[in-house]
C-alpha cells in the first residue's frame, strides 16, 4: 500500500506536467472505486490547474472552483501519458489537459478515490480531523509526548494514527522505533519526553530519506515514471523477521500488532 512517502513522490513526479495547465476533461472509466466517484469532478473542467498539494495520503488538485481529492488506496499508482497511449486493464479515470497529456489512476483493487470539494478543504470530512504532518514544525516532540498522556495504546498504533500525526505507515513506524530504540509494545503513555524527543526526529529523517530515493518498492509500488522506489534497500527490521539484528545480532522477532506486522529487535528496542 503506498504509504505517505510514495504519495509524496508521486506528487512530486506528476506536479511538473500537470501544474498550470488547463483540465479539457475528466473521463471517469470506471466509477465505482472506494466511494463512487461523484458527477461534481467534472466541474473542474476547462479549469486550469493552479497545483498539485498533498495532506495525509491524499493529493489535492487544486483549481479556482475547487479541489479534487485523489487517494491511491491500497494499489493506486498515476502515469502522466500522451493521450493517445492505449489504455490498459483497471486504468479508471483519466484527467485530460490541453497540453495533449493525462493524468491516469490505474488501481487493480479499486480501494482508490475520486472526489470533488468546491469548499475550505480543511473542513472536509476526510481531512478535517487529521494530525499534523510529520515534516512539517507542526509536528513536535512536545505535541506528541502532550497527547499520549495516560495512553495504553502501544507506540506503534499510536504513531500511526492519524489523529496523532499523518502518514507514519506501518514499514515506517518498524523502522522509525528501531532506531529510536523503543519497544514497539510499550503503551504510548510510559515513553518519557526524552524518547519521544529522540523518536520524532527520527521519524522525520526516515520519511524524509524514503522521498528522497522514491520511496519503498514491496509489492506493487512504482513511481510516476515506472521506475522502482528503492528505500527498500535500507530497510533495518521490515521484512526481515527472524533474520539477525544488523547492529547486535540478536534474532529480530515478528508479531502481530493492530493486525500489522511488527518486527523488532528484543535486545536494542526497549
Amino acid at each position: 500500500m503506498p504509504e505517505l512517502p510514495e504519495v509524496e513522490v508521486s506528487r512530486l513526479g506528476i506536479s511538473p506536467h500537470i501544474e498550470g495547465q488547463k483540465i479539457t476533461a475528466v473521463q471517469v472509466l470506471n466509477g465505482q472505486l472506494r466511494w463512487p466517484v461523484p458527477v461534481s469532478v467534472h466541474n473542474v473542467e476547462q479549469q486550469r490547474l493552479q497545483r498539485v498539494e498533498r495532506r495525509a495520503k491524499y493529493l489535492l488538485l487544486k483549481t479556482p472552483v475547487g479541489s479534487l481529492i485523489l487517494h491511491l488506496g491500497m494499489s493506486g499508482k498515476l502515469r502522466v501519458v500522451p493521450v493517445n497511449t492505449p489504455r490498459v486493464k483497471h486504468d479508471h479515470i483519466e484527467i485530460v489537459f490541453e497540453s495533449g497529456q493525462c493524468l491516469r489512476l490505474n488501481d487493480p483493487r479499486r480501494f482508490g478515490a475520486l472526489l470533488f470539494a468546491d469548499d475550505d478543504l480543511s473542513a472536509h470530512p476526510l481531512l478535517a480531523n487529521l494530525g499534523p504532518e510529520p515534516l512539517s514544525q507542526y509536528f513536535t516532540a512536545d505535541q506528541l509526548y502532550q497527547r499520549s498522556r495516560g495512553k495504553t495504546q502501544a507506540i506503534k498504533t499510536f504513531i500511526m494514527d492519524n489523529h496523532n500525526v499523518v502518514g507514519v505507515g506501518n514499514i515506517y513506524a518498524n523502522e522509525s522505533l528501531f532506531k529510536a530504540g523503543i519497544h514497539p509494545k510499550r503503551a504510548a503513555g510510559k515513553v518519557s519526553l526524552a524518547r519521544y524527543q529522540r523518536l520524532v526526529p527520527i521519524i522525520k529523517q526516515v520519511l524524509a530519506e524514503a522521498i528522497r530515493v522514491g520511496g519503498t518498492t514491496l509489492k506493487d509500488f512504482t513511481q510516476v515514471d515506472g521506475s522502482p522506489g528503492y528505500f527498500a534497500q535500507q530497510l533495518q527490521v521490515y521484512g526481515r523477521g527472524g533474520k539477525q539484528c544488523m547492529v547486535c545480532k540478536t534474532r529480530l522477532k515478528e508479531i502481530r500488532l493492530g493486525q500489522r506486522t511488527t518486527v523488532y529487535c528484543p535486545s536494542c528496542q526497549r
